[in-house]
């Protein structure tokens, strides 16, 4: 019975999470971020996806000074524990839907997988770059190596877990019509 309600509603829910998700992303990129980037001059964190050295940390942890150090804590940090969950969510459940028109469920279950690694390495980068914050000015080499570490994977499997997405929409879509159940 689950199964069924799930099924019948896992649309709605893959497009409420997408507009959950974009939203939080474009308050992030639009406002939180931008803030980060006008106050140090410097790229933040989340954005550099080929990571960072422990220098570049240093520099943008230094210039951001106390009060962009506690706005990255306080703001940026608070959007970014809703936005993994959030992309996850909404990439899993548009698997789900897609993976109820497609046959063979092996494409989906590896989506998902990357899907849900994206959201742990997310929140593995996170949790580096608020150790980071409190240490300073004592920053850790082996700490920032495994926070710039975090944020590479996390590049790389979002960007595989979006194109599973896009493969199974486009394998769907290449399906005939009688093959669909609706």
């Amino acid at each position: 019975m689950t199964n069924g309600i799930l099924s019948r509603h896992i649309g709605v829910i893959a497009i409420g999470c997408g507009v959950i998700g974009a939203s939080i992303y474009l308050l992030m990129i639009k406002v939180t971020l931008a803030h980060i980037e006008a106050v140090s001059g410097y790229v933040p964190f989340d954005m550099r996806p080929i990571g960072y050295s422990p220098a570049d940390a240093a520099t943008l942890l230094e210039a951001l000074g106390a009060e962009g150090r506690a706005y990255y804590l306080s703001y940026q940090i608070l959007l970014d524990t809703l936005y993994p969950a959030a992309l996850a969510l909404t990439l899993i459940a548009t698997l789900l839907w897609i993976g109820q028109r497609i046959s063979g469920s092996m494409l989906v279950r590896f989506g998902i997988a990357l899907s849900a690694s994206s959201a742990l390495f997310d929140y593995i980068e996170n949790l580096g770059i608020v150790a980071m914050i409190w240490s300073w000015p004592s920053i850790s080499v082996p700490l920032v190596n495994a926070a710039s570490t975090a944020t590479i994977v996390k590049s790389v499997i979002t960007t595989l877990a979006v194109l599973v997405v896009l493969l199974s929409g486009i394998i769907r879509t290449r399906q005939p019509k009688a093959d669909l159940r609706l």
